[in-house]
């Protein structure tokens, strides 16, 4: 039974309840304020508009659904407050913890004057009433509730792109959706101060232009009795003091599990000197951040990577084993049987370790650069190019002749992968790197790919037509195709700084290329591609070829100048 529970209450499922918890209350917020901005059109059309959105959040099971997120998205909050062994975060991350502890405070007040009021005393809680109130009556309360809305709306708009920004499709609408969140809180404050002003202007003239309040409307004109002042307070002092109850329970939590684990606390020591004392159950990256330690972790210490890796010096035999995550990566890069993750070794006993990739002390770079991006894993096609025999081409040739015929050659490269979809990664020499799929699906890349290439080829035929007379012999290509995961992100040094692929993906792609020289073909891609495209390759050469760093043979397709026009 204990199994099964921890199966179904795994941070997977916390993480699920969290985002789900959170998007029922983003949506809600989006409508609210989509309703505040019709108060741009007028009052009439701002509380017409509420009928419907009462209709669907006030009846009783979107009213359990609603609040029932609140308690959850708040709950899990502090549950990842308690259960974090360093509260040492990165500053979105702080930011959004800390916007999502102020959202409960900043609400309780609002929730008070509108929903348990209208009903414990069925308080007419519409726009007339409460924009009035907040407008005219407490206008503190209104710059409150202000900061409230921009709060609540910011922490919705960095979790949706945080749970969003790594979809292919996210970059095509995340401009849309950028003018969206730009958009709504300003259209709904604009909203809100036109229906207060508007309310000013009706009450210095006696009434609406007609000459009378619409009793749909209500008056505005409330004065709560001396009972419902008193539970107002009740309510106040019970949600505030229940909240604070919550934080002083992670307050005390953390103490507590400090106290109870400083007899079990083992030492971990570095190359440095240093020594740090943490409690069984930490892994040594988390003791690294806790002493201050630099520590690489491009992964974010998921075990995806190898930068956090460690020789352990003295205690590895009371080490346990590595788990499958640690040990496939460990497996990838051929590790000496001393070294581990340190992003997932937890030692029960004192160890020294030293760090096997050092970062580089602050002071060593440049002013004004900017840090790479430690990039994602992501299923990608890579593409490589390269003329063929290049170097006897241009033996008699002037520099700058080289230069412009380079210059002629990588047009034709950047012309065709940007036509097709893709990205030109970088030149080198006379060879040219692309990526493929950085915004659409794997299958959408490889066709694009293969376009590229079959365009490329026959570009660079013309090309050679063209120029016949000053080459002592004909333009050739060769182009090696392969798609698979690979780490994108920005990278370089100082100034320069790219974004680019790095992993198995790129270096069989790179293979591929060669392949395509040796067998004095014109192109030559994977089977993987091959199948994402969807293409025939009945009618194509296919060979099974060795690559290194691959337990198994690699099936390709041999392509032929003129079969590549096929993939046009």
């Amino acid at each position: 039974m204990a199994t099964k529970a921890g199966i179904i209450i795994s941070n997977s499922t916390i993480r699920k309840a969290r985002l789900g918890a959170g998007l029922v209350i983003f949506v809600f917020v989006l409508m609210h304020l989509a309703n505040h901005a019709l108060g741009l059109i007028s009052i009439g059309a701002a509380e017409d508009a509420r009928h419907w959105f009462l209709m669907i959040w006030r009846n009783p099971v979107a009213t359990v659904l609603l609040y029932g997120a609140f308690l959850v998205h708040i709950v899990l909050v502090l549950r990842s407050l308690a259960t974090r062994r360093t509260l040492a975060m990165p500053a979105g991350e702080a930011f959004q913890t800390v916007s999502g502890l102020l959202i409960p405070v900043l609400l309780i007040e609002h929730l008070i004057g509108t929903r348990i009021v209208h009903e414990m005393y069925g308080l007419a809680d519409n726009y007339h009433t409460i924009v009035r109130i907040l407008w005219i009556a407490s206008p503190a309360n209104g710059i409150r509730q202000t900061v409230a809305l921009l709060v609540i709306w910011l922490h919705g708009c960095i979790g949706v792109h945080f749970w969003l920004r790594y979809r292919p499709w996210y970059t095509r609408i995340a401009p849309a959706m950028l003018a969206l969140a730009v958009m709504l809180p300003v259209l709904a404050l604009l909203g809100f101060a036109t229906m207060g002003r508007t309310i000013v202007q009706i009450e210095a003239e006696g009434g609406y232009p007609r000459g009378h309040y619409d009793d749909g409307l209500g008056s505005g004109d409330y004065h709560a009795p001396p009972t419902e002042v008193r539970d107002r307070a009740i309510a106040r002092t019970g949600l505030y003091g229940a909240f604070l109850v919550l934080l002083v329970g992670v307050y005390g939590f953390r103490v507590q599990r400090r106290w109870r684990e400083r007899p079990h606390r083992l030492s971990i020591r570095y190359p440095g000197g240093e020594v740090v004392r943490v409690p069984k159950g930490f892994t040594v990256l988390e003791a690294s951040r806790i002493g201050g330690i630099p520590h690489y972790s491009v992964c974010g210490g998921k075990g995806q990577c190898s930068t956090c890796r460690v020789q352990v010096v003295e205690g590895a035999d009371a080490l346990p084993a590595p788990e499958a995550i640690e040990r496939r990566t460990l497996a990838r890069i051929g590790a000496a049987p001393d070294v581990r993750l340190a992003c997932q070794l937890r030692p029960a006993e004192d160890l020294s370790v030293v760090p096997l990739l050092v970062p580089a002390a602050e002071t060593a770079i440049p002013v004004l650069s900017q840090p790479a991006s430690a990039g994602r894993e992501r299923e990608i096609v890579v593409f490589f190019c390269d003329l063929r025999h290049f170097t006897t081409l241009t033996e008699a040739r002037l520099p700058f002749d080289i230069v412009f015929l380079l210059n002629r050659y990588f047009s034709i490269v950047g012309r065709a992968v940007e036509a097709a979809g893709g990205r030109v990664d970088k030149f080198i020499g006379d060879g040219a790197m692309a990526l493929f799929g950085l915004r659409d699906t794997p299958e959408e890349a490889s066709r694009q790919a293969l376009k590229a290439a079959a365009d490329i080829i026959r570009d660079v035929q013309r090309l050679g037509e063209e120029l016949a007379d000053d080459l002592s012999a004909p333009l050739h290509i060769a182009i090696g195709i392969h798609t698979g995961p690979a780490v994108v992100g920005s990278m370089g040094y100082g100034a320069v700084k790219n974004l680019t692929a790095i992993g198995d993906t790129v270096n069989v792609a790179s293979r591929l290329e060669t392949v395509a020289k040796e067998f004095d073909s014109a192109l030559v891609f994977s089977e993987p591609v091959a199948r994402l495209s969807g293409i025939d390759t009945s009618l194509l050469e296919s060979r099974k070829i060795a690559v290194r760093g691959r337990g198994e043979p690699l099936r390709v397709f041999i392509v032929d100048q003129q079969t590549a026009s096929r993939f046009a």
